[in-house]
């Protein structure tokens, strides 16, 4: 499977909340939503863990941007947030991807970090 194609797989079972998981390693990677953790995530199960409660927060999303240079991608992805205090806020997170045997194996998520702070209370 070509780059293009496990993230096409990701990003429609990410959005729908469902059916993503089978294109991550076992060992996959995560790394993001707090700049002075810079140690990754490690494991499939925990990555899952992390998306399922910030599914809990994003009630649409969509690929604005993919930028792909071999088994390396940036996704700017656009997020509708509903959080716990009844804010709704739009916003991008970008992403970054690395691939290792047809499968994703890591990613960095940068985004606004304050105002979800700020709105997750």
């Amino acid at each position: 499977m070509t780059t293009k194609e496990l993230l096409d797989i990701y990003y429609k079972g990410f959005a729908e909340k469902a059916n993503w998981e089978h294109v991550i390693t076992d060992d996959f990677q995560f790394i993001g939503g707090d700049m002075t953790k810079t140690q990754p995530i490690v494991g499939k199960e925990e990555y899952i863990q992390v998306i399922k409660r910030f599914s809990q927060l994003f009630q649409s999303m969509k690929v604005k941007e993919m930028i792909i240079q071999g088994d390396n991608a940036c996704v700017i992805g656009n997020y509708d947030y509903l959080f716990p205090n009844g804010q709704k806020i739009n916003g991008n997170v970008a992403e970054v991807w690395t691939i290792k045997n047809e499968k994703l194996k890591s990613l960095t998520i940068y985004f606004d970090t304050l105002t979800f702070a700020n709105n997750s209370k």
